[in-house]
């Protein structure tokens, strides 16, 4: 087999793979889709696959009337924003001074970094130290302990090595301290990689649930997350459809609320895509070799 049959089968491979991992990822999608918009006798009977049976938004109109939702989608909204932003500026104070060689232990801090990414405290300390600080019940639970990944932050500190040196010095030649820089040179080269590991981050945060689940207990700072898990954990669909007082086809069906409560909150951080994939290649990549 010649070079050019063999990238032929390789790339043939590569699509073959590519192409069960999309369809293995988006036929759950697809189906949760279909329950959320089919009639509740569809979905009890078994007949929902991949397309609606029988159309039906009831449960979106549950949804959209319930306000503890909204309330849960806007300050998940709010905690995304807030933790990209100040996990963005985090990364990038630290990323910076570890790229220059003069800076007094650097390799001890690289070590120290790789660490903790094989190596945590475990959930328990980290329990007793957020609560110490007083901080249960707050924002700040949620944003302070994850304000700095170790591994976004190994690609900030290789895409950051990999902008040429002289244009750095030709700044300091021109009186530019390191704060101006970092500012004027350094971040405007680096929209590719800041665009990626801001929806790294912002994709993390939305998704999580694990620690709110442990840190907050007033239903007023639930993200979205949270709020559909107890939703679904409780069975408290049941019980509003139960007190809906609907009869018969009209009756919202737990499945039919929970999955359009599953659409309602993935959504809105699917819509972000879109704007920021086209950093995606280029940013990670790029951060990703050491130049």
């Amino acid at each position: 087999m010649n070079e050019r049959t063999a990238n032929r089968v390789f790339d043939a491979v590569n699509m073959v793979l590519l192409a069960l991992a999309v369809v293995v990822c988006i036929l759950p999608f697809l189906h949760i889709i279909a329950v959320s918009l089919s009639s509740n006798l569809a979905i009890t009977s078994g007949k929902v696959t991949l397309l609606p049976v029988g159309f039906n938004w009831d449960a979106y109109g549950k949804v959209f009337s319930d306000m503890t939702m909204i309330r849960s989608l806007g300050f998940t909204v709010f905690l995304t924003a807030l933790c990209a932003a100040l996990c963005m500026a985090m990364t990038i104070v630290a990323a910076y001074p570890l790229t220059k060689s003069q800076l007094k232990g650097r390799k001890v801090f690289m070590i120290l970094i790789v660490i903790t990414m094989f190596f945590t405290g475990g959930i328990i300390p980290e329990y007793i130290l957020v609560r110490d600080l007083n901080l249960l019940n707050t924002v700040w639970a949620l944003v302070l302990p994850g304000l700095i990944s170790p591994f976004y932050l190994i690609i900030l500190i290789s895409f950051f090595n990999g902008i040429p040196q002289s244009l750095e010095e030709a700044a300091e030649i021109d009186g530019s301290s390191h704060f101006g820089t970092l500012m004027r040179i350094i971040l405007p080269l680096s929209l590719p990689v800041m665009a990626t590991l801001c929806l790294f981050y912002a994709v993390g945060r939305w998704n999580g649930f694990q620690d709110s689940l442990m840190y907050i207990s007033k239903p007023e700072l639930y993200p979205i997350q949270l709020k559909l898990y107890q939703m679904i954990q409780n069975n408290m669909v049941s019980e509003l459809a139960i007190l809906e007082g609907h009869s018969g086809a009209q009756k919202i069906t737990p499945e039919s609320l929970k999955s359009a409560s599953v659409i309602f909150a993935t959504v809105p951080i699917l819509l972000v895509y879109p704007w920021l994939q086209r950093y995606f290649v280029s940013g990670v990549m790029m951060g990703a070799v050491k130049g």
